[in-house]
């Protein structure tokens, strides 16, 4: 069966390996972004430059969108030259982006309107999932949908899980993903205060609790990291506070109670407040050292 033309819109930290991937996979990949460089890398791969958004959607039966949050993709989807209105009935979106699953179920019902099927298929696996093709992908829509978009997402990563047939079943998922995810970097950061509040050999704790039942990858990628006081991202602050404000907003329209999530997000915000947004998310400690009384040597 012929490949699909894919258009691929937003080309930052994870879109463009992504585009990458694709073209190595054998996609003929029809690219837009916002700004000039990430059109210039991606070109340098071998995609085309597309004029805009909705140029990108004329040339494509696929477009993937993947940008920073929900204004964003409105902007690029439903927006002036967006993707709608250079779309086909027939063509699929597929929107990687994390955003709010309430802003994917609007953008989908406009799309339908007009013939366009959609999938929401955000990732876990930051910048180092992206470049091996390794992502972990939680998709939402119709299975019929899905299935026709597999192998373009057997390029991009590894586990890939149909969710459900609604839209912004992929976008939930996500979100639960954050939740787990940043209450465990507060349970690293908590555990690391306590060692070096005890005055016990930090590195050695470590070792003995990493290998129990309390060992994690998230443990074993930001530990080290906090005890060599190693504070770059990965993923950064600003972008786990994106996650965790529409975690609070789904919450809230659920009419749930989550207070570890709701937490570490108070938490962030000092970490914030000290410069720290576009560090890496083991920043965390630090609001953490400040509540404890403990001096770090710079």
């Amino acid at each position: 069966m012929p490949k699909k033309n894919l258009g691929l819109i937003g080309l930052g930290t994870m879109g463009r390996p992504m585009c990458k991937n694709l073209i190595d996979a054998g996609y003929l990949v029809t690219v837009w972004n916002r700004s000039q460089p990430g059109i210039d890398t991606c070109v340098g791969y071998g995609a085309v430059a597309g004029s805009s958004a909705k140029d990108v959607a004329e040339k494509s039966e696929v477009v993937i969108t993947m940008v920073a949050d929900s204004p964003d993709v409105l902007e690029v989807v439903l927006g002036p030259n967006g993707v709608l209105e250079g779309a086909s009935p027939g063509m699929i979106l597929i929107d990687m982006t994390s955003i709010s699953p309430k802003v994917t179920k609007e953008i989908a019902e406009k799309l339908n309107k007009k013939g366009v099927k959609m999938l929401d298929a955000p990732v876990s696996g930051g910048e180092t999932g992206a470049k091996a093709g390794t992502l972990s992908i939680m998709v939402g829509g119709p299975e019929e949908v899905f299935k026709e978009c597999l192998p373009i997402f057997e390029a991009l990563g590894k586990n890939i899980i149909h969710i459900g047939e609604e839209n912004g079943s992929g976008q939930s998922t996500k979100l639960c993903n954050q939740v787990i995810c940043a209450v465990n970097i507060l349970a690293v950061c908590e555990g690391l205060t306590l060692a070096a509040k005890s005055k016990i050999d930090m590195e050695k704790m470590f070792s003995a609790v990493r290998a129990g039942l309390a060992g994690s990858r998230i443990l074993d990628s930001l530990g080290p990291k906090i005890l060599q006081r190693d504070l770059e991202p990965g993923f950064m602050v600003k972008h786990q506070q994106k996650d965790l404000r529409l975690v609070m907003e789904a919450a809230r329209d659920l009419e749930i109670s989550l207070p570890g999530a709701s937490l570490v997000h108070q938490l962030y915000h000092a970490v914030e407040a000290e410069g720290l947004s576009k560090k890496g998310t083991q920043a965390l400690i630090c609001a953490l050292e400040k509540l404890a009384g403990i001096k770090v040597k710079k």
